[in-house]
C-alpha cells in the first residue's frame, strides 16, 4: 500500500533520474548498485508500475516514472521543506539554493546580487545554471528561475519582479560599411542576427509619438536574418564583430554603448517592453530562503 512506501525510495527515484545510471547514483549516495537496484524494485513491485526503462547503457524514466516525479516528488520537497524550517532558526538562512537565468542577466544582475545576498547570509550555498533555454525546474532540482520576456505556460507560479527595454543595436563598424538606418522602413536590407527562443523572432513592432502632432504611430516591419542564434552572448559576439544589427535588453546592452563598441539605433522609436519573472517550481511551499533572496532581487534591480 501507498502508506507503507518507504519516502526514501521516492527520493531514490529523482537521484537515478539526475545521475543517468546506477554507477553515478551508487557513488553520489555511498552504497552499491545492488542495494540501489534492489530498493527500486521493491519500490516498483510496491506501486505494481516500472517506473525505468532499463538497458546496458541507459537509464530513462517510464510514463509512470515521469508521472511520480512530476506529481508526487515535489509534495515530499515540501515536507522536507517544512522539517527542516522547523529545526533551523527563522534568523539564518542556510542550505543550498539552486538558481537558473539567462546568461547576460546572470553575469549584469543576478551574480552581483548573489554575492551582495550571500554577504547578508554566509550559511548558505548558491549553485548558477545559466542558460537562455528553459529549464524543467522539478527535473533539474532548480529552486528558482529567472526568466525574462514573456511567459509562455500561464500556469507558471510567477512572481514579476519589473521590467526592461529591448534596444536595436549596431557596431560603428557595420554602420559605416551599411548606413545607419533613420526609420523602422529603413531596416529593410540590412542583416539581422534573430534571437530563436522568441516566436517570431524576425518581426517586430515599432512605435512612437510622434514629435510635432503627439499622434501614436507603430510600424510593423519584418527583418531579414541570415544569423541566427539561441544565445545572446553570440547576439553581442556577432554585433561587435561587425555582422549585423541585433536586439538586446537594455541592461545588457546599456555598457556597450555607453564604451562606443555598439551604437543604440532608432532611440526615439520604441520596441515591445519585457517583464522579468521569477518563476517557482510548482509545490505550494517556498523555502524561506527562496522567499528571502526574491524579496532582496526585487529590491536590488530598483538600484542597479
Amino acid at each position: 500500500m501507498l502508506s507503507q512506501t518507504d519516502l526514501n525510495s521516492l527520493q531514490l527515484v529523482q537521484r537515478l533520474t539526475q545521475a543517468g545510471s546506477f554507477t553515478a547514483a551508487a557513488e553520489q549516495l555511498g552504497c552499491s548498485k545492488t542495494t540501489i537496484s534492489l530498493q527500486l524494485k521493491a519500490l516498483e513491485q510496491q506501486l505494481g508500475v516500472a517506473l525505468f526503462r532499463r538497458t546496458t547503457r541507459q537509464l530513462s524514466l517510464t510514463r509512470a516514472g515521469e508521472q511520480l516525479l512530476r506529481d508526487c516528488l515535489p509534495l515530499l520537497d515540501e515536507l522536507q521543506h517544512a522539517l527542516q524550517q522547523l529545526q533551523s532558526s527563522d534568523k539564518i538562512l542556510q542550505g543550498k539554493l539552486v538558481l537558473s537565468a539567462p546568461e547576460d542577466y546572470t553575469n549584469r544582475i543576478l551574480a552581483p546580487a548573489v554575492v551582495a545576498f550571500m554577504t547578508l547570509h554566509p550559511a548558505l550555498e548558491v549553485e548558477f545554471r545559466s542558460s537562455d533555454q528553459v529549464k524543467d525546474l522539478i527535473k533539474e532540482g532548480i529552486d528558482l528561475a529567472i526568466r525574462a520576456g514573456w511567459l509562455k505556460d500561464s500556469n507558471q507560479t510567477a512572481r514579476k519582479l519589473g521590467r526592461f527595454e529591448q534596444w536595436l543595436l549596431a557596431a560603428p563598424a557595420y554602420l559605416e560599411k551599411a548606413g545607419t538606418p533613420q526609420q523602422p522602413q529603413d531596416l529593410t536590407g540590412h542583416a539581422f542576427i534573430a534571437f530563436t527562443p522568441l516566436n517570431q523572432p524576425q518581426q517586430w513592432t515599432f512605435s512612437r509619438t510622434h514629435p510635432h502632432t503627439g499622434a501614436k504611430q507603430q510600424v510593423e516591419q519584418y527583418l531579414q536574418a541570415p544569423l541566427k542564434t539561441s544565445s545572446t552572448h553570440t547576439i553581442t559576439a556577432l554585433m561587435l564583430a561587425g555582422a549585423g544589427l541585433g536586439i538586446l535588453p537594455d541592461y545588457s546592452a546599456r555598457e556597450l554603448v555607453s564604451s562606443g563598441q555598439l551604437v543604440r539605433l532608432l532611440p526615439d522609436w520604441e520596441l515591445p517592453q519585457a517583464g522579468i519573472y521569477a518563476v517557482y517550481p510548482p509545490g505550494r511551499f517556498r523555502p524561506a530562503r527562496v522567499t528571502a533572496f526574491v524579496d532582496f532581487l526585487q529590491q536590488y534591480q530598483l538600484l542597479v
